[in-house]
This record gives C-alpha cells, structure tokens and sequence, in this order.
C-alpha cells in the first residue's frame, strides 16, 4: 500500500506541478495582453464564479469516501449508487449557480464592484459566459474525483496535466491574435466541456460495469450526512480563497487587485503543490480504517508528515526570502514594488495553513468531518473579519497579514484538538517524528539566505548564486537529516538498477 500510495501521490503532483509551472511562466503575458486593469476585471469574475461554488454541498468527498470503502470490500453495486447520487447532485448544483450568475451579473459589475465604466459591458458579458462555466466545471470537478477514489490518480493526473498545460498557453495565442477577455473566458469554457468529455469516458473504462442505480434512503443518509459536514470544509475554504478577492475589489479597486492576486496566486499555486502528495490520504485512509489498520495509517501519516512539512518549508523560504526578486524578474518592477511583501507573507500564512491538510484528510477518512468542518467554517467566519480589517486600513498588505494571524491561530488549534482524539497518532509524535527533523534546519537556512540576500544581492548573478546554493543546502538538509534511511536505501537501489546492463 505505501509504495501504491506514493506512485499516486507523484501522479498527483506532477499532474499539479506542470500546470503550474506553465501558468506562471504565462501569467505576465496574460497581464501584458489584457492590461492591469482588465486583469483585476478577469480576477474578479474568477472570485465571483468561484464564490458561488459555495452552493457546493461537497458531495464529491462523500462520495470518494464511500466509493473507496465500497471499492476495498468489493460492493459494486455501492459503487454505482454512490457514482450515480453525486452526478445527479453535481448537474443539478452546477444549473442552480449557472442560473444565479446570469441573472445577477449586471448587478455585481455595476452596484457592488468598483469595475471602470469602459470595462463594464465585457465584464457583464464574460461574467454571463462564465455561468456556462461554472456548470461544467461541476461536472468536471466530480468527474475527476472517480479516478481518484479508486486509487487512480495516474488517469485523473494525465488528463488534468493536458488540459492545464495547453489552455494558458492557448490563452496566450488568444491574446496574441488581438482577442480579450471575453474570448479567454470562452477558450476556457470550451476546454472545461472537452475535459468532461474525456474523463467520462476514462470513468467508463474504469467501471465497466458502471450503470444508474439510484441509491436506497440508507445510503443517501450516509453520503449527504458525511457531505454536509465536509461542505463547512468547502464553505471555509472557498471563502477564504475568494472573498479577500472580493473585500480588496470593493475597497481598493481592480488595479490594486491585480497586484493582490498575482503575489497570493503564486503563493498559492506553488505552495499548494504538496497538497497533491497529501490529498491521496483521503481514500486511502478510508480504505484502512474500513479494514480496522490503523497501525498502518499512523506509520504512513507520520512519514508523509515528515516529507510534506519539510517540503513545504524548503519552498517557503525559496518564495518568502526572494519575495521581491521573484516579482520583478517575473512580471515588472511595478508589481515587485507593490507585491513583495504580500508574496512573502502569503506564502507563510500558506504554509502555516498546510500543516492542517494532512491531518484534516485523515480526521475525514476516520469518519470525523463534523470536526474539520466547524473548525473550518469558524476559522472562514473570524478569518474574513480580519482581513476585512487589515483591508480597511492597510489595503492589500492588510489583506495578506490578515490572513497569516488568522491561520496561526486556527491552525493551532486544530493540531491540538485532533491529534489524539479523531486522529490516531499523538500531538508529542507529530512534533518529534513529523515537524522537528525538517523545520529545525530549514529554519538555520533560511536566516543564512535572507542575511545573504540582504547583504551581497546586487544583480542578477548575485541572486542566482544565492539562489542556487539556498537550493543546494536544503536539498543536503532533507537527504541527511529528513529523508528515513530505508527510504534513501530504497532510492539509491533503483538508481543503481538504472545504470546496470539488460541481463
């Protein structure tokens, strides 16, 4: 199972990390093409879609659940029922927010957001084209997660590095050939209905058998009673990934959101990364508390723990420490100036915020979401109003340290309660064996960087040098002092496997 669960977690982030990758290299070209300003008017009808996701009753994570237990006991039929609740819940989520946001699009472009008069028509038009949107990403947002309860990641991850690779680039030639922002948005709904196309089909060679079979009143207790708990989750989560959005396009206006949302997209995009290796968690805990291992389960979850805490560190001090660099060499001067800081403290509040994945993934799989659902929706609800604050009266850095305090905060308070109570490993373990061998020595790295950068970063050789060997001794510290010994055995063996000859 450990080696199964991480070639699934490499699937996963690979089918992350690529995407990623080429939607950053293509975010200064996208900018350049619509404009500051019509990028903050794409960042808002982003937000405003993404929103509306709050009408999400989560039943995707109910039914990963349950299909992953039905699939280790070998209950087909529970498959199918569960298979065929949450397309039904899925079409009909994705009709009720297609139709909210048509109807209601000239009144958010024109009574609650700041958008200039001359952009106001195309955004009224992009936000109506982007309620077809929402419908099919419903759609294609469950769809993918079949694969994935069944352990296939590989499939899910393929399709999704295809269409995330090719659509920012085709984005690019859109706004090379003279199009805007409607024509970006339409490019987008066209791949979203390709995309559900493909991974259907890949979801019928998964299941051969796979037919509509509505499921008994037992069973769809059991799926929306797990969902609605898991939806605080999906509430809190969509809340504190747009509405900041939202506050800032209010209070600031769509420029200042541009720069906003550019640092905390890059924050986001390459801290969220690990999160790839860590949501493959979910079935497979479900799978092992549904055989009684959880012995298994708290050995897996503290290695996991080990690797993902000290990755994400590694990444946050690359961000954080060269904040200002990234920015100016990535987009402009302009944006470096005005995003540093909300880069480099997003980035934190993000890897804060990650040391609560893992653990709410296995509470979920042990069948406890009510837990990670109200700390969820209490963290959104106290997290909002500070960042409402910190918009109010610092603009968009207020923004990026009110999110920070209120991921400290709630964050420790949800490693504490868990550890021990919904989650079998003890809160003493997870220091010793999960946090303290990675955070220790990326803490002495990241000191020694910024104390360089400070000091002797005049140009660009400058920075690369730093650069390179900030990389070169976290990479030393994660090998000897992180990375278990069997483990590195195991890695040198397949290299070495690698180099002998056929025969």
């Amino acid at each position: 199972m450990n080696l199964r669960l991480a070639r699934n977690a490499w699937s996963n982030l690979l089918g992350a990390a690529i995407p990623a990758l080429v939607m950053l290299a293509t975010v200064p070209m996208v900018v350049k093409g619509l404009g500051d300003a019509s990028y903050g008017v794409y960042s808002l009808v982003t937000a405003i879609v993404g929103y509306f996701a709050v009408i999400d009753i989560n039943v995707t994570a109910g039914s990963v659940k349950y299909i992953a237990e039905h699939n280790a006991r070998k209950d087909e039929e529970g498959v199918y029922e569960t298979l065929s609740f949450g397309l039904a819940t899925y079409a009909i989520i994705g009709v009720l927010g297609a139709l909210g946001l048509l109807l209601g699009a000239e009144w958010f472009v024109t009574s609650v957001f700041s958008v200039p008069a001359l952009l106001v028509p195309e955004a009224i038009a992009t936000l109506r084209l982007a309620a077809l949107g929402f419908l099919l990403g419903q759609v294609q947002s469950y769809l993918n997660s079949v694969p994935q309860s069944l352990m296939r990641y590989d499939i899910s991850a393929r399709v999704e590095m295809v269409f995330g690779t090719l659509v920012p680039i085709a984005t690019v030639g859109v706004l090379l050939l003279g199009y805007g922002l409607f024509e970006v948005v339409l490019l987008r709904v066209i791949a979203s209905s390709i995309h559900c196309t493909i991974l259907w089909r890949a979801v019928k060679r998964l299941l051969p058998g796979a037919h509509w079979r509505w499921p008994g009143e037992r069973a769809r207790g059991a799926l929306l009673g797990f969902s609605a708990y898991s939806f605080l989750s999906r509430f809190a989560t969509l809340s504190y990934a747009h509405a900041d959005k939202l506050i800032i396009g209010a209070l600031v206006g769509v420029t200042g959101l541009a720069y906003f949302t550019v640092a905390a997209t890059l924050a986001n995009r390459v801290l969220s990364l690990t999160f790839r290796l860590s949501s493959v968690f979910f079935p497979a805990a479900s799978a092992m508390a549904a055989k009684g291992e959880l012995a298994r389960l708290d050995r897996a979850y503290l290695k996991a723990t080990r690797y993902v805490v000290f990755l994400n560190a590694a990444i946050l001090v690359l961000v954080a420490v060269f904040a200002h660099q990234i920015l100016r060499y990535w987009m402009n001067e302009d944006f470096a100036r005005n995003g540093a800081l909300v880069l480099a403290v997003m980035a934190l509040s993000q890897f804060v915020d990650s040391l609560t994945s893992l653990p709410s993934l296995v509470n979920d799989g042990m069948g406890h979401p009510r837990v990670s659902g109200l700390f969820a929706v209490t963290r959104a609800l106290a997290g909002l109003a500070i960042v409402w604050f910190g918009v109010a009266g610092w603009g968009i850095d207020g923004a990026a340290w009110g999110h920070l305090l209120g991921s400290v905060l709630f964050t420790a308070a949800f490693i504490v309660y868990v550890h021990g109570r919904t989650v079998p490993t003890s809160l003493a373990r997870l220091l010793s064996q999960g946090y303290a061998p990675g955070l220790a020595g990326v803490a002495l790295v990241a000191i020694a960087a910024s104390t360089a950068e400070t000091l002797f970063d005049r140009g660009v050789a400058e920075f690369l040098f730093i650069l390179g060997v900030t990389v070169l001794l976290l990479g030393v510290h994660g090998l000897l002092f992180v990375v278990e010994r069997d483990d590195r055995l195991m890695a040198w063996s397949r290299v070495k496997a690698r180099w002998q000859p056929a025969g």
